[in-house]
């Protein structure tokens, strides 16, 4: 029996081992200062000098929290081959990666042995989501995306869902009468009832833009706690897992001994 081992790195960064291939999605390993800042507002779980060698990258836009190629530059290996929403390969490109593929929703690339599928998103610059196969295991990653009808499409698609990976924290702008650009633990919650997943982590959470510009630019509606509490009742056949950065869940396939067993959250 295969295993697939998540471990959250920080914000929207997660390493998926699917049984010896690592893929991580949205890449960011450092962080900004002045106005507004990007700040992790916790610590990174996972140092990028201590990153495994990657079977992939897979970047959902080209938010610099979510594609900090600048940084991911010293990864050593410049052949390590990437997925990127259509339009943003060229940054990649710019410091030294070859092996970069664009695409769009429905569109398919393979990252070493896991199959990468794009899917429809919305957020406030072009993005895609991802569902990943390899190892017997099927994964939602939903970068921070907000809840759209396109989403009963991927339940449709994907019926047999191992882990979703969704976005909590329902980032809002201020100065556009608070316009929401991710969904909140509430819609994660119904996309986790939507997608019926064996297992859910809630990612993006975490992050802030520093005291002013929280004040006056953007808006956070959403929490672990809120995401467990609406999920049970969304999604009560879902398990759901809060991660502390860097600590590694494993899932066995499913029909397995260790699968089967119940898991409570995590502090």
């Amino acid at each position: 029996m295969g295993t697939l081992t998540i471990t959250r790195v920080t914000h929207a960064s997660v390493l998926l081992d699917f049984d010896g291939a690592a893929i991580l999605t949205d890449p960011w390993f450092s962080e900004k200062g002045g106005f507004p800042g990007y700040y992790r507002g916790e610590p990174l779980g996972v140092a990028l000098a201590d990153l495994p060698r990657l079977a992939g990258v897979a970047a959902s836009h080209a938010h610099y929290d979510h594609y900090d190629v600048d940084a991911f530059q010293a990864y050593p290996t410049k052949t390590v081959p990437f997925a990127v929403k259509g339009g943003t390969a060229a940054r990649a490109r710019a410091v030294g990666f070859t092996n970069v593929v664009e695409l769009d929703p429905w569109e398919t690339t393979q990252l070493g042995p896991v199959r990468v599928t794009a899917c429809p998103a919305k957020h406030s610059l072009p993005q895609v989501t991802y569902v990943m196969e390899a190892a017997g295991f099927t994964v939602y990653f939903g970068g921070d995306t907000l809840l759209i009808p396109e989403h009963h499409e991927v339940a449709r698609r994907f019926p047999r869902i191992d882990l979703a990976l969704l976005p909590i924290n329902g980032l809002a702008l201020r100065p556009m009468g608070n316009r929401k650009i991710v969904m909140n633990a509430r819609d994660a919650a119904e996309l986790t009832g939507m997608l019926r997943p064996r297992y859910a982590v809630p990612i993006h959470y975490a992050y802030h833009s520093g005291a002013l510009a929280d004040h006056l630019i953007l808006k956070y509606d959403g929490t672990p706690a809120e995401y467990v509490r609406e999920s049970a009742r969304q999604a009560p056949k879902t398990t759901i897992r809060v991660l502390a950065p860097g600590e590694p869940f494993a899932i066995e396939q499913a029909g397995s001994a260790a699968s089967t067993s119940p898991l409570a959250p995590s502090a």
